[in-house]
């Protein structure tokens, strides 16, 4: 059974997305709901999106016109939606690197919660949960769940590629081979 925040949650991620949609320029889903849109644990703290860096001004203005409020924490590589007490991150820079455009067009077409929307690929998933792991953050045990989850639709070899630069990825990689999960 969803409980009420759940809830909260999915018909906020509903209400952003077609206002995305209506604004036209690429998104995509990020973050635990794309994990759960494409066979994942359903996530229990926020809605996250992904927008190109260089878009995310004007998406930022069209979702306060469509009636958001839209608020720009201290972080500069996000900015914050609210629909009826419910936020919804916004992301265009992930561990220091822009989204860009061509990123959001890998994205797949996939409906969540009744509305088609593009989805990022799980290797992106993947490549930026592991990025976002650091010594004040490690915690395998949450993130093991999304990597059996997913793991037949990533391309590890990419994943390894991308994040061999941060020791927090290469023993979780190094776990996940010792599982035999990957």
């Amino acid at each position: 059974m969803i409980d009420v925040e759940q809830e909260n949650l999915r018909e906020a991620l509903k209400r952003v997305a077609v206002a995305l949609k209506e604004i036209g320029l690429p998104f995509a889903l990020a973050g635990g709901y794309a994990v759960w849109a494409r066979g994942g644990p359903e996530p229990e703290h926020d809605v996250d999106f992904v927008v190109a860096e260089e878009d995310a001004p004007q998406v930022a203005t069209l979702l306060a016109e469509h009636g958001f409020q839209v608020v720009q924490p201290p972080e500069d590589w996000l900015f914050k939606v609210f629909t009826d007490d419910v936020m919804v991150d916004v992301i265009h820079r992930d561990a220091t690197i822009p989204a860009e455009r061509a990123m959001l067009a890998d994205a797949d077409h996939i409906e969540v919660i009744s509305v088609v929307m593009p989805v990022l690929p799980a290797t992106r998933l993947m490549v930026q949960k592991l990025h976002a792991m650091d010594e004040r953050y490690c915690d395998f045990g949450r993130l093991m769940p999304v990597a059996r989850a997913l793991r037949e639709q990533v391309d590890w070899d990419v994943v390894r590629a991308e994040t061999q630069d941060n020791a927090f990825a290469v023993a979780f990689l190094f776990l996940l081979e010792r599982l035999s999960i990957i």
